[in-house]
């Protein structure tokens, strides 16, 4: 099953606002879907005035900001870097919400994209700084706790004001000092339970990911949970997809038959086009959505988009950006007043966004 449409089109215009232009061809190869589909949508895109079209290209509506394909060197204090992993919808939405707060402020926005590589990062980060840019905003891929400590040091001695977005640095760690904003997952995770909890639900399953950061915030969070509250009578933690971790080749998840062999009568699933082909699954196996089985998705990417709109814990993506990037306009401010203020973590609650995928138990 192909990613969601609207999916899609977000990844073709972050890359397109990303690089000023990119080629349909290039698009295609990227998305793994053919030509035509990428025309498709790049001729949606265009008619909703969102990006430009050209012959074999589609080019930014907006001023062409520099990415790691359009090299020229900034002058010192000129910009600052944004750096966020390639693929990734959830932090494209991050992503926004930053160049907003620095536009509004003047700042020009130097946008990078980290390629799907273990340890790409690093060598990017040190590119940047070598071209004196002002400070740097990144969203670390991390798909393995390993990778994630590798970066510590490194990440800490970049030498420039810093903010680590929707990552939560492990306590101890040489980052635990630097200032970051995250969403805080394990009350999202509590949001999804306690809903299921007061529809009825007892026996539930969550399949999640485990190659990222939030992934793994996720699964420790409805571990805890889910072994906290004494409603719950089973539960049980499995991957949402083949794919969904790090390194690691796994049989597709047969989800309906877990649901049945656990009695299971609800399910958190993570993330949204995996959830969105779980509930096709499903649906497949005889399991109806929501009267056998109720669905709370997490990430809000693109939920409410499927057949059945998904009940969905919905993170503050955009705002995690945004309050990065005016903790980092902070920073730049106590510098030129001969300040230092205290590194700040930042954690901002999700909400709850019902919208009939869970439903009350059936009582049989």
């Amino acid at each position: 099953m192909r990613e969601p449409r609207e999916v899609r089109r977000q990844r073709i215009l972050a890359v397109v606002e990303s690089r000023g232009e990119a080629r349909l061809s290039d698009l295609a190869a990227d998305l793994e879907v053919s030509v035509i589909t990428v025309r498709r949508d790049v001729e949606d895109l265009s008619r909703e005035g969102r990006l430009r079209r050209g012959h074999g290209v589609a080019r930014s509506v907006g001023p062409v900001e520099r990415s790691t394909a359009t090299a020229e060197p900034v002058a010192s204090g000129e910009a600052v870097a944004l750096m966020v992993p390639e693929r990734h919808t959830y932090l494209y939405e991050m992503m926004h919400g930053a160049r907003g707060a620095l536009n509004e402020a003047g700042m020009r926005v130097a946008l990078h994209i980290a390629p799907q590589v273990e340890g790409a990062e690093r060598p990017l980060v040190e590119r940047v700084l070598a071209e004196r840019v002002r400070g740097l905003l990144i969203a670390p891929r991390w798909r393995t706790a390993a990778e994630e400590e590798a970066d510590y040091a490194w990440l800490a001695g970049a030498g420039v004001p810093t903010v680590v977005m929707e990552r939560r640095p492990r306590a101890g760690s040489a980052l635990h000092a630097m200032d970051s904003v995250c969403t805080d997952h394990w009350f999202g995770i509590h949001l999804a339970v306690d809903h299921l909890i007061q529809l009825g639900h007892r026996r539930i399953v969550l399949a999640a990911r485990d190659d990222s950061p939030t992934a793994r915030a996720l699964r420790a969070a409805f571990a805890e949970i889910a072994a906290s509250r004494t409603e719950i009578e089973d539960w049980t933690v499995v991957l949402s997809a083949r794919d969904a971790g790090a390194g690691r080749s796994r049989e597709p998840l047969d989800l309906a038959t877990l649901l049945r062999e656990r009695r299971a009568t609800a399910a958190v699933l993570h993330g949204d086009v995996d959830a969105l082909m779980l509930v096709s699954q499903l649906i497949d196996g005889g399991v109806r959505v929501p009267q056998d089985c109720s669905v709370v998705a997490y990430d809000d990417v693109v939920a409410a988009l499927g057949s059945t709109p998904l009940t969905a814990v919905s993170p503050p993506k955009h705002e995690v950006g945004r309050v990065a990037a005016q903790l980092l306009l902070r920073r730049f401010a106590e510098a030129e007043a001969s300040g230092a203020g205290r590194p700040q973590r930042v954690e901002l609650l999700p909400e709850l966004k019902v919208r009939g995928s869970a439903t009350h138990r059936t009582i049989v």
